[in-house]
């Protein structure tokens, strides 16, 4: 078993048939305040991050740090940073329950980003999709870039993370994190606790306006907290196929019916498929049931972010005590990395 790890059965009663309590396993996740949440943001990651802090440990990050490699002012990301907390804060993140914390609000994350630093193989980053994807595209490559993956397992590691929910194209990353802690462990005797990624379901399932997945990149987005009369004038302009109207059409290759899916009851998305397998219906129908559905759904979340934005003192607070909390984990980690490899006071 690795230092830190969670140990069960110690105790009093252990060994001796007595009930043993489950330990609940610590989940970890970080998520860029490089724009305002989407609906691919939610359905394909965030609400389950909501629904696993209810049987489990959440330790959730506002990743303030990695978004350096792509903001560059600095009101812009103090800003990003606060609307990404009253986000998740509405959409349902419950701070007595997991632990919601700003990257940055946690100094010995980089401290253990430079001691992993030092025994990354140049080769091991080098293979790594996300730089050469960007690199591919002209993005200006940079240091912070190309280590970005080395932060990434300073931020799981730093809490003894047992469970990291991630879609299938960050899981790279996670394996760089098991290599990391891997090699340190062999260097240095078990230190780190071993994490384990959990693939999100659907992470590729949420399309944009114009049928790609949703992203900012493509400019296809649809925002969680837009403006109501916004919000239906894009919905009216998604786009679609232009077979007739009598004509019967797939829904599960359509972008729109995959929408509808997802704030549509199931008793009207097989409503909606129905009409779909037998045609005779246009797609401005669908739309404004979309755009209805939707609003059914986003306007009570909508009212909870502007009641939190309109009393900054409980953000401040599920922050600061975030912050608390896991800077005392990361201390403890930190604390045990410095030992083993000589740097303890």
């Amino acid at each position: 078993m690795q230092s830190g790890a969670p140990t069960e059965g110690t105790g009093a009663g252990a060994g001796s048939g007595a009930a043993v309590r489950k330990k609940p396993m610590r989940v970890l996740s970080g998520i860029q305040p490089t724009g305002r949440f989407h609906w691919g943001n939610y359905f394909g990651a965030i609400k389950q991050y909501i629904e696993l802090q209810y049987e489990n440990e959440g330790f959730y990050f506002i990743a303030d740090l990695h978004a350096l490699t792509t903001i560059r002012d600095a009101q812009q990301l103090r800003q990003n940073v606060r609307d990404a907390a009253l986000d998740l804060l509405a959409l349902g993140l419950d701070p007595t329950r997991a632990t919601l914390f700003v990257q940055s609000h946690v100094p010995e994350v980089s401290e253990l980003y430079w001691i992993l630093m030092t025994g990354a193989p140049l080769g091991l980053l080098e293979r790594c999709v996300a730089f050469k994807d960007k690199e591919s595209r002209g993005i200006k490559a940079d240091a912070g870039l190309f280590t970005y993956p080395v932060l990434m397992a300073a931020d799981i590691l730093a809490y003894d993370s047992e469970c990291v929910p991630v879609g299938e194209d960050q899981n790279q990353h996670i394996e760089v994190c098991r290599d990391l802690a891997r090699s340190f462990n062999a260097h240095y005797g078990d230190t780190f606790v071993m994490p384990s990624a959990r693939i999100l379901k659907d992470t590729a399932k949420v399309p944009g306006t114009d049928g790609q997945k949703m992203s900012k990149s493509y400019g296809n987005t649809l925002a969680m907290f837009e403006d109501a009369k916004e919000l239906q004038k894009k919905i009216m302009r998604i786009s679609t196929d232009s077979r007739p109207m009598e004509d019967a059409k797939d829904p599960d290759t359509d972008h729109l019916y995959q929408l509808f899916s997802l704030f549509g009851t199931e008793e009207q998305s097989e409503e909606i498929r129905a009409m779909y397998l037998r045609g005779g219906f246009g797609y401005g129908e669908i739309k404004k049931r979309l755009a209805a559905a939707a609003e059914g759904f986003l306007a009570p979340l909508r009212e909870r972010r502007a009641a939190l934005a309109q009393d900054p003192a409980i953000v401040d607070a599920a922050l600061a005590d975030g912050a608390n909390r896991a800077r005392r984990v990361a201390r403890e980690v930190l604390s045990r990395v410095q030992k083993a490899c000589g740097l303890s006071r």
